[in-house]
């Protein structure tokens, strides 16, 4: 067992670079990671915290969630999860998250505040602010802080432009927190469907697009489909909600190492 985790902390130590940018691209979320995170432009739940914190906006009461992924690509020790609450308020939407990623010899925590407000009614502006500790044993702590930044335009009932930044206050070339930025569409052919596309460019790799279908083919069941290249993988996912609780769950497929299961789960409060 000990050789295995060696290996596995090795692995993540030579490839850190290509690791973060391959988990940049899969923001938490399984409705977003079922859609390949294509829905930059129709972020609207809890998680936008961590994805476009401008969705944070079109939440219009307290919402909890959690997310979680406990074997990524089969290896139980990346497992990663995410929890987060927001407030709305009159002077805008605020959010509070964290999360935590590894195991004990190499483990990220974070904790996350967000800030969104709809801006002349067309446009949602968000903004969030972390604190991140990077921990691999004997080798020591490291810790950074760092920003993101959202958009999200209204053009009309049936269609949205949004964008995200993550990461702008980049240290080094060398640094866990790359810079990266999503732009995309959202448009609504019919009530029970939407589509996404996306684009994604992380520094020092090469752009990737994005898309993604949700349909509810009844009133409490809905079924999402992405696709996603650089790297190449698939996804899908079932959304249940029932009340004040959404339950979701996301299969992703990547091109070489495999399968990943995500659940998660919404709370919403009603005021």
């Amino acid at each position: 067992m000990i050789n295995r985790l060696t290996i596995i902390l090795f692995t993540i130590l030579l490839s850190q670079l290509s690791l973060s940018s391959l988990l940049a691209q899969f923001q938490p979320g399984a409705k977003q990671i079922a859609l390949s995170n294509s829905d930059v432009a129709a972020s609207d739940d809890i998680f936008s915290l961590f994805g476009n914190p401008a969705g944070l906006s079109r939440i219009e009461s307290r919402q909890f969630g959690i997310f979680y992924s406990p074997s990524p690509f089969g290896i139980s020790e990346l497992a990663n999860g995410y929890a987060a609450i927001n407030q709305p308020t009159n002077f805008g939407s605020f959010a509070l998250g964290a999360m935590n990623y590894g195991f004990n010899l190499y483990r990220e925590t974070r904790i996350q505040f967000g800030y969104s407000k709809i801006i002349e009614e067309k446009f949602l502006f968000g903004i969030s602010a972390f604190y991140q500790t990077l921990s691999i044993k004997n080798y020591g702590t490291h810790n950074s802080v760092n920003l993101s930044l959202g958009g999200i335009f209204i053009v009309s009932n049936n269609l949205s432009i949004g964008f995200s930044l993550h990461n702008p206050l980049r240290e080094n070339d060398y640094s866990s927190l790359t810079t990266n930025f999503r732009t995309g569409i959202s448009y609504k052919p019919i009530n029970d469907a939407r589509i996404h596309l996306a684009v994604f460019k992380e520094i020092n790799f090469p752009i990737s697009i994005s898309s993604g279908v949700e349909y509810d083919i009844l009133k409490f069941f809905s079924l999402r489909f992405g696709i996603q290249n650089n790297p190449n993988t698939y996804s899908a996912g079932i959304g249940i909600n029932y009340l004040f609780l959404q339950l979701d769950y996301a299969l992703n497929s990547h091109q070489d190492l495999g399968l990943t299961h995500q659940i998660g789960l919404l709370i919403n409060f009603s005021e």
